[in-house]
């Protein structure tokens, strides 16, 4: 973790400052080994050589389990573009988000934790970022690249125009949900383009146009419109979140299932679908090649679906019925594993493969967060990161090289329980309750309470947690 302090500068002061260090390092470059060029030398080179950088796409899904898709071991529930995904990429077995929606969002996108970061739960969502705030989007957008955000972003208030609007935080398109309970509406009267409302009469009195269907067209919409210049686009889907919405169960219709259950899966199955078309789009355009692609959750599985009235649904939904969470305890809005460790497949662009990128179907076990998506997005972009992230890039991860480790990784929810990992310890103290010690490597199901035998350790993670929130 980075022990820059924060200070009160403005984003574009902090922005500035990141821009000038990296001009500097040119600067210096030549009276240093080879070995210690830095990566804005390195993007300065590609510049040179005419070399366009690689589009980014993240596509987000909403609450999805770790045990949720075939290439993480589900059975049930089909989603075969995503376990080819994974096939011609590389799978993490130990990537991290926060404990739910908002406080995750506000990590990915400003590479802090949510120690640091200004959404640390669900409860800040409708006030939002900060115009201090410094995003992926901003990094991005100043490096070169068109930006958009397709889909759920759930931060700040339902209007067009507030610090927190997703076209004030760096990203030059947006098309969804600004605030984060109407994303739980499947069927919206509107969604905002931008700063304007764009209308669905249809489905004032009627289930008619799905919001899903809407996203992906929007996201094909956006690749062509940008084939020409690098892009980055967020795609983030609210499926399956809950309610246990879909236009049709099949392919799960006569499965002896209750009905949130057949719900739940055709969720899963139909989104993988969509993921499916927008990859086709990049290969129809001859975009695969150059983009990096990643797809990931925002937590772990829910078990809501039947408290949706205000959205007119009331399905159940279990998530031990498909074994949402695999192996691990937890579940949405906890800390354990099963409520923060996430799915996440990453496929290359051919320059990070010709770089020593990791072969097809690699299954690569460092921890990472989505906090680091930042620093990495940045890396690939050759853009200059902002001080004092917690995050840290991957891309070594993803090119054969050596990961550098975080000090520790950080969780809270909803400002009462809180959990740190460090190596391969990780700690978890509920609130109003004594710290529990796991080791990880031996006990990813966090069945067997440590701490008595660990006194020491139990100080350490007492000492992290209370630097986890320092200055916060």
């Amino acid at each position: 973790m980075s022990t820059t302090p924060r200070t009160g500068l403005s984003r574009r002061a902090l922005l500035a400052g990141a821009a000038a260090s990296a001009v500097a390092a040119l600067a210096t470059a030549t009276t240093r080994p080879a070995s210690a060029i830095t990566e804005a030398s390195e993007a300065a080179a590609d510049a040179a050589a005419g070399r366009r950088a690689p589009n980014i796409l993240l596509i987000l899904l909403d609450d999805l389990g770790s045990g949720e898709l075939g290439s993480y071991g589900q059975r049930t529930i089909r989603t075969p573009v995503l376990d080819d995904l994974a096939a011609q990429g590389a799978r993490f077995t130990q990537a991290y988000a926060a404990p739910s929606c908002a406080p995750t969002r506000a990590s990915l996108l400003t590479g802090l934790h949510t120690g640091h970061a200004t959404v640390k739960a669900n409860s800040d969502a409708g006030k939002g970022l900060r115009a201090e705030d410094v995003t992926v989007g901003e990094v991005l957008r100043d490096a070169g690249y068109t930006t958009g955000i397709i889909g759920k972003w759930g931060l700040g208030p339902d209007n067009g125009d507030n610090p927190s609007h997703p076209n004030r935080q760096g990203f030059d398109h947006f098309f969804g949900y600004i605030n984060q309970t109407h994303a739980h509406d499947y069927w919206p009267t509107y969604l905002w383009r931008d700063g304007a409302k764009v209308r669905f009469p249809e489905n004032a009195d009627a289930d008619v146009t799905y919001a899903t269907d809407l996203f992906t067209q929007e996201a094909l919409d956006f690749i062509e419109r940008n084939q020409d210049e690098p892009f980055f686009l967020n795609l983030a889907y609210t499926t399956p979140h809950a309610p246990n919405e879909i236009p049709s169960d099949a392919p799960y219709s006569d499965e002896d299932w209750p009905q949130g259950e057949r719900n739940h899966a055709a969720q899963i199955t139909h989104v993988d679908a969509e993921i499916g078309r927008v990859l086709s789009r990049l290969d129809e355009l001859g975009l695969a090649g150059n983009t990096l692609v990643l797809v990931a959750s925002d937590n772990g599985p829910h078990t809501a679906g039947a408290n949706f009235e205000h959205v007119g649904s009331t399905l159940p939904h279990d998530p031990e019925f498909f074994d949402s969470n695999g192996p691990l305890r937890g579940v949405k809005f906890t800390v354990y594993e099963g409520g923060i460790r996430i799915p996440l497949i990453v496929r290359l662009p051919e320059a990070l493969r010709a770089d020593g990128g990791v072969a097809p179907g690699s299954v690569v076990h460092d921890p990472v967060a989505v906090w680091d998506f930042l620093p990495t997005f940045a890396e690939v972009a050759g853009a200059p990161v902002p001080p004092a992230l917690d995050g840290i890039s991957f891309v070594p991860a993803l090119t054969g090289r050596e990961q550098p480790a975080h000090d520790y990784l950080f969780w809270e929810h909803d400002r009462k329980d809180q959990a740190v990992r460090f190596g391969n310890w990780k700690a978890v103290r509920p609130k109003g309750g004594p710290v529990e010690l796991y080791h990880l490597n031996q006990d990813a199901g966090e069945s067997t309470d440590l701490a008595a035998r660990h006194p020491a350790l139990v100080r350490k993670a007492e000492r992290l947690l209370a630097d986890a929130v320092a200055g916060g």
